[in-house]
C-alpha cells in the first residue's frame, strides 16, 4: 500500500487517504480483501481504533464493504439506487419507477466547449456519447445522452448492447467508481430533436435532469442530460 499524506490531517484521514489511493490506482480492485484493523495498524504504525475509524470512513462512502466474520472488501458494485437518497424517479402511487432502454447508440465524437469544461478535456477532446430513449410499458418516458471522457472508457463503443445500470459497468470494466452525483432540474418545453426521440409535440413540457458523476477522486466523469416525461413519473424530493 501506498504512505500516508499530508502529516497535517488526522492520522485516521491518512490511512483513509492510502487506501483510497490503492483503490484508484487499481492495487486494490473491486472485490479484493483489505488488511485487518490489526494489519492496517502495524502497517502504519497508528492504533486499531485510527484503523477502524478510516475503514468505517471508506464503508460510509460506499468504497469498502464489510462482511460479519469475513472481512473488509473493496465494493464490487456502485448501485445509480445508491446516489439517490433524496432524489428518486417515482410512479405518482409512490413506486419506484425504474425505465428500461428501449433504444440506445453510443458514438465517438468531439467534446464541445462545455461538455470539455466539465469534463476537463482539452479544446474538442474525444469524448463517447451514449443515446437512449427509455420506456415504461414500451412507451417512450425519457430520453438521454451521457457524455464520457473517451481515455477513461477504451473499447466502450465496441462492447455491444450496454446494461441498464451504466456505473457498476463503469467500476467493474474500467476501475472507474462513481461516488457521487450532483443534479439541476429544469422545467423546459421539448424541442424539436427531444420531442421526436419521445414521440411527443415540439414544446410539449418536458423536466430536464443535468448530472454530473464524480468519481473517487472528485473527478466528473460522467455528464448527462436526462429529458422526462411527467404524465407517467415524477421525482420524488425527500428531505431529513
Amino acid at each position: 500500500m501506498s504512505s500516508l499524506s499530508e502529516p497535517a490531517l488526522p492520522l485516521y484521514q491518512r490511512v483513509h487517504d492510502a487506501v483510497m489511493a490503492c483503490i484508484v490506482s487499481g492495487d486494490l480492485a473491486p472485490g479484493a480483501m483489505l488488511p485487518s484493523e490489526f494489519d492496517l495498524a502495524a502497517q502504519y504504525s497508528v492504533s486499531q481504533g485510527t484503523a477502524r475509524k478510516a475503514l468505517s470512513k471508506l464503508e460510509q462512502s460506499g468504497l469498502v464493504e464489510r462482511h460479519q466474520g469475513k472481512g473488509t472488501f473493496v465494493a464490487t458494485t456502485t448501485p445509480e439506487t445508491s446516489l439517490f437518497h433524496f432524489f428518486r424517479l417515482r410512479h405518482d402511487d409512490g413506486s419506484q419507477a425504474i425505465p428500461q432502454p428501449l433504444s440506445e447508440s453510443v458514438r465517438r465524437r468531439a467534446a464541445n466547449a462545455k461538455e470539455g469544461q466539465v469534463l476537463g478535456l482539452q479544446s474538442r477532446g474525444a469524448v463517447f456519447e451514449i443515446a437512449r430513449v427509455r420506456c415504461i410499458k414500451e412507451t417512450p418516458v425519457c430520453y438521454e445522452t451521457s457524455v464520457l471522457n473517451a481515455d477513461l472508457f477504451p473499447g466502450l463503443k465496441d462492447r455491444g448492447s450496454l446494461p441498464n445500470a451504466l456505473y457498476p459497468l463503469y467500476q467493474r470494466s474500467y476501475g472507474v467508481t462513481i461516488v457521487r452525483a450532483d443534479e439541476q432540474l429544469r422545467a423546459l418545453e421539448a424541442t424539436s430533436s427531444v420531442a421526436n426521440m419521445l414521440a411527443v409535440d415540439e414544446g410539449a413540457p418536458v423536466l430536464e435532469v443535468e448530472r454530473r458523476a464524480l468519481d473517487i477522486v472528485g473527478r466528473v466523469v460522467e455528464l448527462r442530460f436526462s429529458f422526462y416525461l411527467t404524465s407517467q413519473i415524477h421525482y420524488s424530493v425527500s428531505l431529513k
